[in-house]
């Protein structure tokens, strides 16, 4: 069933893109490289950030870097929960370790961390879309 698409103005369509980066990220398919898995982690990070940055009417940089965004959250005068500086170990995966031989291979102990931070990131801004 094809889902009806929303304006990239609407915050739910950041985190809807979010939310399929994150289903991605925890399917364990055999022939899936733990780095394409954490790269998905790192995407709905990313995007679930951004929809905050929609939700509140702010303009974000078009950026992989995490840290750089949530810099500018906090800069813009969000408060962020100290738990979100971890989201800054998931910016290597958005490009570095999807090509051969730049990085080192991800271990299963990074892949599950990557998943566990993206979860709680997405949690945190599908709370933030949701205050009045």
């Amino acid at each position: 069933m094809r889902r009806k698409r929303l304006a990239p103005t609407d915050a739910n369509e950041w985190l809807r893109r979010a939310r399929s980066n994150l289903a991605r990220a925890k399917i364990r398919i055999p022939e899936a490289c733990l780095e394409d898995l954490c790269f998905d982690a790192q995407q709905a990070t990313e995007k679930a950030l951004k929809a905050v940055f929609v939700r509140k009417g702010l303009a974000f940089p078009f950026t992989h870097d995490v840290v750089r965004l949530l810099t500018k959250l906090r800069g813009a005068g969000l408060r962020l929960p100290k738990y979100l500086s971890r989201a800054k170990r998931l910016t290597p995966y958005a490009v570095e370790t999807r090509y051969p031989g730049v990085s080192g291979p991800v271990t299963e102990r990074e892949y599950r961390a990557a998943v566990r931070i993206a979860d709680a990131v997405f949690a945190w801004a599908c709370r933030e879309i949701r205050k009045p």
